[in-house]
């Protein structure tokens, strides 16, 4: 029996949720930020908070992360090797990390809400890999 072979399918539908989520968060932010520099501050959809560019640039720089992390976690359930492992894991922690501080903006909290939890759902399967080679290649493993 291969290696990890049940986690993989379930991370091959969190890597795909993730992409998603994520290209959806970019559009929003890239054309939320758009509107905003076009001077259209009192849009309904923007709102008039102060706060409101330092969010838009936060979830746009949480967005492009998070794409990395999930073409790298691609790569890593192509190779599924412990060096890649260990690429996936650290690249989605940090993802994670970013996503949760783009909290706070009206429109994008659903998608980053979203993103998040899925974020954090791969990172739990990535730490469940790294611990037993039952759910993954372990750092333990040769191969």
């Amino acid at each position: 029996m291969e290696v990890g072979r049940g986690v993989r399918g379930l991370m091959r539908v969190i890597l795909i949720v993730n992409f998603v989520a994520y290209l959806i968060v970019l559009g929003l932010a890239a054309w939320s930020i758009d509107k905003y520099i076009d001077g259209e501050q009192d849009h309904p959809h923007l709102g008039g908070n102060p706060s409101t560019s330092f969010m838009l640039i936060f979830a746009l720089i949480a967005g492009a992360i998070g794409e990395c992390s999930v073409l790298i976690g691609f790569t890593h359930l192509r190779a599924w090797r412990s060096d890649s492992l260990a690429t996936a894991a650290s690249s989605a922690i940090i993802s994670w990390a970013v996503t949760a501080l783009a909290f706070g903006y009206q429109t994008l909290e659903a998608f980053i809400t979203i993103s998040t939890v899925s974020q954090l759902i791969y990172v739990l399967l990535m730490h469940a890999g790294m611990l037993s080679t039952r759910f993954g290649p372990s750092y333990g493993s040769s191969s």
